[in-house]
């Protein structure tokens, strides 16, 4: 996984421009997040950043990590289900979720701007017509690991 240089300046810098401090708790979030290598959810993180920040609460790790979300520092992926993890990269790039353990993993594959055009050329335009404006997509991949069990990640992200 690419994740991130992790630069405490640019942090500062992101959630000052946003009307935000920046906490030594939302610091330990968001380098936990550059270093992480599957997407954590909160009290993943939580679980991290205590032995660290000894005082931190999971509330507080909630916070943090809506606080890096409106900032554009992370993205909140959604499950079905409610529960959500986060991802500090904010590249294009896709993923693939295991429906039995909930892992995310970044997809080792080009990302395609132009992917939602290729697969149907005048979708965007009939969107259009019903007043949607697409800014963006994502795609995740859904299935499940052999065994249940995501396999390691190596420092490539394979």
């Amino acid at each position: 996984m690419s994740t991130p240089e992790l630069d405490p300046d640019a942090l500062r810098s992101a959630l000052e421009t946003a009307g935000r401090r920046c906490t030594p708790q939302r610091l330990a979030v968001y380098e936990h997040l550059g270093r992480a290598e599957r997407h954590p959810t909160a009290e993943e993180v939580y679980q991290s950043v205590k032995a660290t920040v000894p005082n931190i609460s999971l509330a507080t790790v909630y916070k943090a990590l809506e606080a890096l979300v409106a900032c554009g520092l992370a993205v909140r992926l959604a499950a079905g289900d409610g529960s959500a993890r986060y991802d500090a990269r904010s590249d294009g790039h896709y993923h693939l979720r295991c429906l039995r353990s909930g892992s995310v993993l970044d997809l080792d594959t080009p990302f395609d701007p132009d992917l939602i055009a290729k697969l149907d050329p005048h979708l965007v335009e009939r969107l259009q017509k019903q007043g949607f404006r697409t800014t963006g997509y994502r795609l995740e991949l859904v299935g499940y690991f052999d065994g249940g069990v995501a396999p390691a990640v190596d420092e490539d992200g394979a």
